[in-house]
């Protein structure tokens, strides 16, 4: 499948869907099972044109887990969600169960997750803002065995259906999709930005967003721990724009007549060149 808009504002790398289904493809990359791995790196090369796969027992990490729907994997973090939610915030040295299992830890893994868990990666100030955050979180079990990020020109519109269509944008791009998603609505909010994983913006929030009447769009990739793992695939200046389905078939469908035909937004375009 083509993408009208992706044309529109030269999209450098290819727009990702994001399917649910129970089989996976054969030539799908996947995690090895209990492997770590970072989510947006594997969404990284699907955007470079190759299919990848996730199932309950290969999302990567924790974080992955959730954010692709596999339920609260945090409670599979080691030490628990509590020494989770001090790993977020302020770190687990100050009290005894976070300082036992970070020193189990310092064995067994690596150097840079060692010393995250116990001075904290400061992200959110204290352990109560996370255990706040992780309510807001519409963490999900999703029906289907695999969830697959699979270039949308591979995609077959006739007989999949994906739940949202991601692109990876610059600037320039992004203010485009935003006007975009604005464009044949009411109101002035029909994006968001939430504080999530880089996974979690691309999965769980835009479903979320896809139950609604008029869903709404989520940039993400302002996780900067997925934008080290991605910047050597795609580059230092981009973040994702994740569009529910629904959304993305009404974007895709205002594209002519709008403003990406006019002189403003083309000469922005010569520039770029």
């Amino acid at each position: 499948m083509e993408s009208k808009i992706a044309k529109a504002i030269g999209l450098k790398h290819d727009p990702v869907a994001v399917v649910l289904t129970d089989e996976k493809p054969e030539d799908a990359s996947q995690f090895k099972p209990g492997k770590w791995g970072c989510v947006m790196s594997m969404f990284a090369n699907a955007a470079r044109g190759r299919t990848t796969a996730f199932d309950a027992q290969t999302y990567g990490c924790w974080g992955g887990g959730v954010g692709l729907g596999f339920g609260n994997a945090y409670e599979q973090f080691p030490g628990g969600v509590d020494c989770f939610t001090r790993f977020l915030s302020s770190g687990n040295k100050e009290w005894e169960k976070g300082r036992q299992v970070g020193e189990a830890l310092a064995g067994a893994a690596g150097k840079e997750f060692a010393d995250d868990f116990l001075e904290g990666e400061r992200y959110v100030k204290s352990p109560e803002l996370v255990d706040q955050w992780l309510e807001d979180l519409p963490m999900t079990e999703i029906g289907s065995r695999y969830v697959l990020f699979k270039p949308l020109a591979d995609m077959d519109s006739e007989r999949e259906k994906p739940e949202n269509v991601v692109f990876i944008v610059d600037a320039d791009q992004l203010s485009a999709l935003v006007i975009l998603a604005n464009y044949a609505r009411k109101g002035m909010e029909n994006v968001t930005i939430p504080y999530a994983a880089g996974c979690q913006t691309i999965g769980i929030l835009p479903w979320r967003e896809a139950k609604s009447e008029n869903p709404r769009a989520v940039v993400g990739l302002t996780d900067v721990s997925a934008r080290k793992y991605v910047r050597k695939l795609l580059g230092a200046g981009y973040l994702s724009f994740a569009m529910p389905w629904k959304l993305f078939l009404e974007m895709e469908s205002t594209v002519e007549g709008s403003f990406l035909e006019r002189p403003t937004w083309l000469s922005l375009q010569d520039s770029r060149q």
